[in-house]
């Protein structure tokens, strides 16, 4: 019987963490690293994610790396991915991570704001899965895992195309899990609740404006409806994500994980 500790070892693992700069996934990838795994971080910013990596934690056989990608481009994200893994070898846990869609009612939405939603997270959640979902049939272990949103169990107000979006990614991952886990790959998805980013800044400021009321008191309604009493960090989220990741989730797939302080009123 293998002690929890070692369970969670990721060494001689290679993980893709998408927005790996800031926020959720910057945390997910130190928390990664700091179990063991070499980091390949994924955004738009040469500069940040160059910061972004010194910050990683290091020695121990890991070699971390960055890689310039767009994923509002899936088509092109999906290329230099290629060209990376042909270069460097296989990826055993993705973290599929990207900034949410611009809020708004849904019966104002636009065309092109769900096309782009769709682009950002869909497709580009799909596409960097194909590219490494080979290698992890190969080494016989795999995990993906998508950073999604407490909406898929309950819709958010003023969040319509987001709501939306995350809806299909949530069943997109539900379908993958059941195709490609004879192979050992798990597909999960972790909902993160109100945490600590600048994704949840613009959502406050933007109910604010909205509401006619100041962000201060948005913020204490928000923590009001939190049995915790708090609003999460991105470390919370990254423990989420490092146990996903591990040995010690291997009977786990297909499963959306609320990390929200206990929000979410949906079973």
């Amino acid at each position: 019987m293998l002690s929890f500790r070692v369970l969670m070892n990721l060494s001689q693992k290679q993980a893709l963490v998408c927005g790996g700069t800031q926020g959720i996934g910057l945390a997910s990838a130190i928390a990664l690293a700091d179990a063991g795994a070499s980091i390949l971080l994924v955004a738009r910013d040469e500069a940040r994610l160059a910061a972004a990596r010194d910050r990683l934690p290091a020695g121990g056989g890991r070699r971390h790396d960055t890689l310039v990608a767009d994923l509002s481009d899936p088509v092109e994200s999906r290329r230099r991915i290629d060209q990376w893994l042909a270069a460097n070898g296989l990826v055993h846990i993705l973290v599929n991570n990207n900034g949410g869609p611009p809020g708004g009612p849904i019966v104002d939405a636009t065309a092109e704001a769900f096309l782009a939603a769709y682009h950002g997270h869909l497709l580009a959640s799909h596409l960097l899965s194909q590219a490494v979902i080979p290698g992890m049939k190969a080494a016989g272990y795999g995990r993906i895992i998508n950073i999604v949103s407490t909406s898929v169990k309950q819709p958010l107000k003023g969040l319509g195309v987001s709501n939306t979006t995350r809806g299909a990614v949530a069943s997109w991952a539900k379908t993958l899990a059941g195709e490609i886990g004879r192979f050992g790959i798990t597909v999960n998805n972790v909902l993160p609740g109100a945490t600590r980013t600048g994704r949840l800044e613009t959502v406050v400021a933007n109910q604010a404006r909205a509401q006619s009321k100041t962000t201060e008191t948005v913020e204490r309604e928000m923590v009001a409806e939190i049995p915790l009493g708090r609003i999460g960090e991105p470390a919370e989220i990254a423990a989420a994500v490092a146990f996903l990741a591990s040995p010690a989730a291997s009977y786990i797939t297909g499963v959306s994980l609320a990390v929200d302080g206990g929000r979410t009123s949906a079973l």
